[in-house]
């Protein structure tokens, strides 16, 4: 899940996971990766729980930018393959689903 607005980079996990259950009405400790924008596009923060304790991921591009989905209230989900994208500074948004393969029923 994407918040869609910037936050605070100063907050640590404790303070995302807070934002997560209060912004977001997720749970923080469900497994889910929640991702977090600065105001600058260029870092990211994403807070999951790994079965053990939070875990909290920073990143910053040392060229270029994340692609950001547009700033809005509220969160947005994405599919794995569309985080693994923006997380790699790709854009997400040309990332789509396969195609649903016709099998043929027999041979000829």
């Amino acid at each position: 899940m994407i918040a869609t607005k910037p936050v605070d980079f100063r907050k640590g996990a404790e303070g995302l996971a807070a934002l997560v259950k209060a912004e977001m009405d997720a749970d923080p400790f469900s497994g889910t990766i929640y991702v977090f924008r600065a105001k600058r596009t260029d870092r990211i923060k994403l807070i999951f729980w790994d079965g053990s304790g939070v875990c909290l991921v920073a990143k910053r591009l040392e060229d270029g930018e994340f692609h950001w989905p547009r700033m809005q209230d509220g969160a947005m989900h994405l599919t794995v393959a569309q985080f693994s994208a923006l997380f790699e500074g790709l854009d997400w948004k040309r990332v789509h689903a396969p195609s649903e393969t016709r099998i043929p029923v027999k041979a000829g």
